[in-house]
This record gives structure tokens, C-alpha cells and sequence, in this order.
């Protein structure tokens, strides 16, 4: 049998399988730089979907030794050009622990709150993405009117107090006390906020959440959509929005960008 075709092009390097378990870590400085790698990564793919906008937008993953200090994106920084060695660490009170660029104020005021009031969360993205925003000025959660709104189904939030740009950790604390214990929150006249038990988790929300906002907003243009009862969204919720099924759903694009850009684990 004749063997396949290779290409110089990144795009076909060979790499690793996709995993099927949530890896577990007995090394703390291995799990850190895990975290870090997929970090970076999570910055590439908000690139490539052109989720930038200016200095707007923030990714976050909790440190797994301090549990006080996240590693953050640089300020004005491209999504595109994040690599691991250019990732900052912060503590609660916006201390840089590590890192030789500026930090973004709002990401500090944003995260620190969430972090601190969700032990469980280790990852929360937000951007000022299209649709998002878009999405947001309506003041509205998302209907179950798709498969993929479904992930949002009883795990969302609407907050509704815009005041500007975030600037003050109490503001970060409100959008916190908001969120609660779900997953995805609509920050009316601002954008989307997901997070996660994993990076993977976090930006696959935030992906699918963008999308479900564009898919709705289309929906609403041609007509009335059709939205299912809620035994059925419930149903599909526990089948598709949990923390597993959104860290193995973001597999594929973590394995794509890594594969297209391994320029981002230097």
C-alpha cells in the first residue's frame, strides 16, 4: 500500500492525538506549564476567529500552585502574537508576579473578582466580539432555539448594570455575584464572559456562545424561531454543556492551532 502525501505546510505536521481524559497532573511546575501552553493557544484562537478589538479582552488561568495569582495576557498585545514566555502572573490585589509588560486594569478588575469568588473556576475569557456585543445590547439571555444554544440553558446570566469600562475590582466582584455558579454571562452594552473548570472549557463557551449570538441574531432577522420546551433544552444541556463535554468539544481547535502555530510554546 502506497504510503500518503506530506506537505511542508504546518497544517499537515503530524501530532498528537486528541485526548479523552482530562489530564492529571502530579507535578505542579508541569501542570503550570500546561496551563500556560493552552493559554496561549486560547489567545491564538481568539485571533484567528477575530475576536480583538484593540486592547479589549481578557483570558484568564489560575496559577496551580497560588491559588491568589492567574496568568493574564499583556496589555495591547495581539491575540495573534501571544506566545507562553510573554504570559504575565498576577495576584489578587494586581501585583505582577511575573512578566516585563504592562497589565490590563480591566482584566485585573474582571478576573481578580471572579477568581476570588469562584474556587472552582480556573479559566474565564471575554472579548468584545461582534456578535457578542451585538448580542448583548438587547439585554436578553440566550433562547434554546439551536443544539449549541443549548449549553447556555439554565447556565447563564444576564448583568445588567453597565457603568463603563472596568476599571474598579468591585465592579468585578458584581459581575461575580452575578455569574453565580454558571458558566456564561451577558454583559448588556459590553460582550460575553465564559468560564471553566479548564481553558479548553472557557473558550469553547465563549466560541459557542459567539456563535449561538450570531446564529439568533440571523434567526431573528429572517423570522420567529422556533424554541424548544425546556424538557428538552435540559436534556440537551446535560448532555453537551458540561465541564467534560466543553473540554473535549475544545479539543479539536486547541490541536489545530497548536499544529498551524507552535510558535506560541516559546
Amino acid at each position: 500500500m502506497s504510503q500518503p502525501k506530506t506537505s511542508n505546510n504546518p497544517a499537515f505536521r503530524s501530532h498528537k492525538p486528541i485526548p479523552y481524559e482530562i489530564p492529571d497532573f502530579s507535578d505542579v511546575a508541569e501542570e503550570r506549564r500546561h496551563r500556560q501552553e493552552r493559554l496561549a493557544a486560547a489567545f491564538r484562537i481568539f485571533g484567528k476567529f477575530g475576536f480583538s478589538e484593540g486592547v479589549a479582552g481578557h483570558i484568564t488561568v489560575r496559577d496551580p500552585e497560588h491559588d491568589d495569582a492567574f496568568w493574564v495576557n499583556p496589555f495591547g498585545m495581539p491575540f495573534s502574537h501571544i506566545r507562553v514566555s510573554d504570559l504575565l502572573l498576577v495576584d489578587h490585589t494586581g501585583q505582577i508576579l511575573h512578566g516585563e509588560y504592562a497589565l490590563n486594569q480591566a482584566a485585573f478588575a474582571i478576573h481578580a473578582g471572579l477568581h476570588m469568588a469562584r474556587p472552582d473556576v480556573v479559566a474565564a475569557a471575554h472579548s468584545h466580539s461582534l456578535y457578542g456585543k451585538a448580542w448583548s445590547s438587547l439585554g436578553r439571555p440566550l433562547d434554546p432555539i439551536t443544539q449549541d444554544a443549548c449549553i447556555f440553558h439554565g447556565d447563564q446570566v444576564v448583568f445588567d448594570d453597565y457603568t463603563g469600562v472596568v476599571r474598579d475590582p468591585e465592579e468585578g466582584k458584581r459581575i461575580a455575584y452575578a455569574l453565580g455558579d454558571r458558566n456564561a454571562a451577558i454583559l448588556r452594552n459590553h460582550g460575553l464572559l465564559t468560564v471553566g473548570h479548564s481553558v479548553e472549557a472557557a473558550v469553547w463557551r465563549f466560541v459557542t456562545m459567539e456563535r449561538s449570538c450570531q446564529a439568533q441574531l440571523l434567526a431573528e432577522a429572517a423570522g420567529t424561531p422556533v424554541v424548544m420546551d425546556d424538557e428538552t433544552a435540559s436534556a440537551t444541556h446535560r448532555q453537551i454543556g458540561g465541564e467534560f463535554a466543553s473540554w473535549f468539544t475544545g479539543q479539536p481547535m486547541f490541536a489545530q492551532v497548536l499544529c498551524e502555530q507552535p510558535d506560541l510554546l516559546d
